[in-house]
């Protein structure tokens, strides 16, 4: 049986809102009860960062995977020469962390830091695996939306295989347009695998 977490009345106004957003995100791809859904959004705790600021480390413990509601944030690895190469972004509904530090319980190989100021709930991997464990239709949302990241990435690499950069810098435009009104160019050019000179060359006609 769920035990229900009694929420503060009236709540915050960010707290009311981060609420709303995160269950009209989960109720694209299942259904909660009002209580479940409760239950659900008591887990998370709502963090807000600064532009510019670090969520996770390389040599980090990892703990919480992040729900963004307001901000933009980007997920990526940095060589000992210091070349970039962006692994995700994460904009408003998304979600990031490093997953092979969470998952498997290893220290981050990555960075997670904010492009611009955001606000986001965590979620730590121990309340996941309990609320996938309690609630089918929790364990179902995060199976399915695992199962969409697979797919992205293999999307991913492929056109990294077959595709040239002008093909590449398309798809991203065509797909997730809202990321060049947001994200600089030359972190677009990072995820691309371009310098800031080639994606510079794209932008025109």
């Amino acid at each position: 049986m769920i035990k229900l977490c009694i929420l503060p009345n009236p709540m915050p106004a960010f707290r009311m809102n981060a609420k709303a957003i995160l269950q009209s995100h989960i109720a694209k791809t299942t259904s909660l009860s009002d209580d479940e859904f409760d239950y659900f959004f008591s887990h998370f705790k709502p963090q807000s960062y600064k532009k510019g600021q670090t969520i996770i480390f390389p040599g980090d413990a990892v703990e919480y995977e992040y729900f963004v509601l307001d901000g933009c944030l980007k997920s990526f690895y940095q060589t000992d020469q210091g070349k970039m190469f962006i692994l995700q972004f994460a904009m408003p509904t998304w979600w990031a962390s490093d997953y092979e530090a969470l998952y498997n319980g290893t220290r981050a190989t990555t960075h997670v830091d904010c492009i611009t100021a955001s606000e986001v709930l965590c979620l730590s991997s121990a309340d996941r695996e309990k609320l996938c464990r309690e609630v089918h239709a929790i364990e179902f949302f995060f199976r399915w939306r695992t199962n969409r990241g697979y797919v992205a990435a293999q999307k991913r690499l492929l056109s990294f295989m077959h595709h040239d950069a002008r093909q590449r810098y398309e798809e991203v435009l065509r797909l997730y347009p809202q990321l060049y009104n947001v994200v600089p160019k030359q972190l677009i050019a990072a995820y691309l695998g371009v310098s800031r000179e080639t994606l510079s060359r794209l932008y025109q006609p």
